[in-house]
């Protein structure tokens, strides 16, 4: 967290939380919600600018009740999430990297779910994949040691019978099977953060 941020805080401990001005699309876009957005329930005006990006996911974090927020100044401005906290894409050189530009440590877990889309866990931090570079990673599913076929991940998807796993790392690591509606509990974060 920024330091400026730490003595705003110290400085104005009382400032009332946002709630629903800001949100994280599933490809990583910051996005703010105006009024008429929040109204409508619409994603809101993606966020270009480069030092607000940086000052957002520096300062991107979650409470104890699983709520992400960006601590802006004193003030807490809760994150309406459409997927997960993070966003992962592939990059030749870190494997997966954060919608924040971090990495994602060694991947843990795989999740597909029931409406396609792949959860990627390194045990602190889940990410779900952008969907512009879900074929890529799907191609690389194996079931034993062959390739998995379209018609091979339709009748996983099916009855999740056979094994399916990635090689990452080294290591293989099964897919499982997740509903979308269970992502949240799963690893207990909230997507749309309300007053306590």
């Amino acid at each position: 967290m920024d330091q400026t941020v730490k003595q705003a805080i110290a400085k104005w401990p009382n400032v009332p939380h946002c709630y629903g001005w800001l949100g994280l699309d599933a490809r990583g876009n910051w996005r703010m919600r105006d009024e008429r957005a929040q109204r409508l329930g619409l994603a809101g005006d993606k966020i270009v600018h480069p030092a607000l990006l940086g000052f957002i996911e520096r300062n991107y974090t979650h409470d104890e009740r699983g709520c992400w927020f960006f601590q802006n100044g004193p003030q807490r401005v809760y994150v309406n999430l459409e997927s997960t906290p993070y966003i992962a894409r592939t990059d030749p050189q870190h494997d997966f990297i954060l919608h924040t530009g971090a990495a994602l440590g060694p991947v843990e877990e795989i999740f597909l779910t029931d409406s396609g889309d792949l959860i990627l866990s390194d045990g602190a931090i889940v990410a779900q994949l952008d969907d512009r570079d879900l074929a890529q990673v799907m191609a690389a599913f194996q079931s034993g040691a062959r390739a998995v076929s379209d018609e091979g991940l339709l009748a996983w998807l099916a009855d999740g019978a056979s094994a399916l796993g990635l090689c990452h790392r080294g290591r293989d690591i099964e897919v499982q099977r997740l509903g979308r509606a269970e992502v949240d509990g799963r690893f207990a974060f909230v997507r749309l953060p309300q007053p306590a």
